[in-house]
């Protein structure tokens, strides 16, 4: 069995406009929503074996705030230079070269890629990810490799402003 977590990046920062959009920063609300997204999470009962993220600055913070939740450092976070500006085979490729020893991992992403993957892989559908959203799937598989052509079955779908919550 094998978990898969596409986590949005948190809401960022348009304050500084010299800063090109790879090096722009989580703001006040992003800062807040990521450790709460990341608590939501993890009293899930979801184990985390591998964090993976865009390597541009508002999603390595994201990831490094879940990293955080699950006393895990920050250089164990695998960036992955694809899931910035990424498209669906962007996402597929760095979930199928993940170590198939890891039953659970959480990539870090952007829009519009994240909603296009996400609503790829089930008939649950989005129209926006929004900012720190988490989308959870799962597939009765052995490898990763297995994985995008597996049926997959939706388990939740969350965000800051979910009013379940």
């Amino acid at each position: 069995m094998k978990t898969l977590l596409l986590v949005r990046h948190a809401k960022s920062s348009w304050e500084e406009p010299g800063l090109t959009d790879f090096e722009r920063p989580l703001n006040e609300r992003g800062k807040k929503d990521a450790p709460e997204m990341a608590k939501r999470l993890k009293d899930k009962k979801l184990e985390i074996d591998l964090f993976v993220s865009s390597p541009a600055r508002r999603a390595r913070r994201t990831a490094r705030c879940f990293a955080e939740a699950y006393d895990v450092k920050k250089d164990k976070i695998e960036l992955v230079e694809g899931l910035y500006m990424a498209d669906p085979s962007d996402f597929l490729q760095a979930i199928t070269s993940a170590d198939d020893k890891c039953k659970t991992i959480a990539l870090f992403s952007h829009n519009p890629g994240i909603t296009e993957f996400a609503n790829s892989l089930t008939s649950v559908r989005t129209d926006n990810m929004p900012t720190c959203s988490v989308f959870a799937v799962q597939a009765e598989v052995e490898t990763w490799k297995e994985f995008e052509n597996a049926e997959k079955k939706f388990l939740f779908y969350d965000y800051p402003k979910n009013p379940l919550m």
